[in-house]
C-alpha cells in the first residue's frame, strides 16, 4: 500500500483542514471519482468533497478509510472502486471480500451514513474483463440488498452502445478513463438515484 501513501497524505490535509463536515458528501474512490474535475459544479446544490485517489483498488480503499473518512464526518459516501482490483487478477470474490471489509467500516461510524455503490464501469481497455465485472456487480449489489442504508448506481448498462459495447465517445484516449461526456452521463445517473445519498 506504499504507492498510494503520498496522495493519502495530500487527502489527510485536506480533511485536516476542512473537517468535520457533517453535512458532506465524500465521493471515495478510484481515479474515477479522483479525476472527477467537474464535481461540484456537477452536483452545485450539494456539499461534497473529493476523496479519490489514483490507481486505487477497492482493497486500498478500505486500507485506508479510517485515515480519510472518519474525520470528515459526512453524511453520505459515493463510493467508486473495484476494476482496478480486477485489472491486477483479483476474482470478483475477493474484490466482495474487500467489499465487506469496507462496509464493516462503514457501519461503524458512529451515527450512521448513508453510502451509494457506483457499479464497476465496463470499458474498452478492460472489455476482456467484462464477465469478472458483472459478476462483481452482481455480488455488490446482492450484499447491498442486506444494507438498508446503503443503494446502487448502475452506470454498466448506461455506457454500453446498442451494439452491447462500451461506448467509446465516453472514454479518454486510453479507452480507460472517463472523457467529459462520461462524467456528464455518470452525473445524470447519479442525479437520478440521489435520494439514495441525499
Amino acid at each position: 500500500m506504499d504507492w498510494y501513501e503520498y496522495e493519502v497524505r495530500d487527502l489527510e490535509q485536506i480533511t485536516r483542514a476542512n473537517a468535520p463536515l457533517p453535512d458532506a458528501i465524500a465521493f471515495y474512490g478510484s481515479s474515477s471519482i479522483r479525476l472527477w474535475t467537474t464535481l461540484g459544479d456537477d452536483f452545485p446544490d450539494l456539499p461534497v468533497v473529493n476523496l479519490g485517489f489514483g490507481g486505487s483498488t477497492l482493497e486500498a480503499c478500505a486500507y485506508f478509510f479510517d485515515r480519510l473518512i472518519p474525520p470528515c464526518r459526512p453524511r453520505a459516501i459515493v463510493f467508486y472502486a473495484g476494476d482496478n482490483d480486477l485489472g491486477d487478477g483479483r476474482s470478483p470474490e475477493q474484490v466482495l471480500d474487500s467489499f465487506r471489509s469496507l462496509r464493516s467500516k462503514v457501519v461503524a461510524i458512529p451515527g450512521g451514513v448513508r453510502f451509494l455503490f457506483v457499479s464497476i464501469k465496463p470499458s474498452p481497455a478492460r472489455w476482456h474483463l467484462r464477465d469478472r465485472i458483472v459478476k462483481t456487480n452482481d455480488l455488490v449489489r446482492a450484499e447491498l440488498a442486506t444494507w438498508p442504508e446503503a443503494g446502487y448506481a448502475d452506470v454498466y448498462h448506461p455506457m454500453l452502445g446498442p451494439d452491447g459495447r462500451p461506448r467509446p465517445e465516453l472514454f479518454e484516449p486510453d479507452m480507460l478513463h472517463l472523457n467529459p461526456a462520461g462524467y456528464r452521463l455518470w452525473t445524470e445517473r447519479l442525479s437520478a438515484e440521489r435520494a439514495k445519498f441525499t
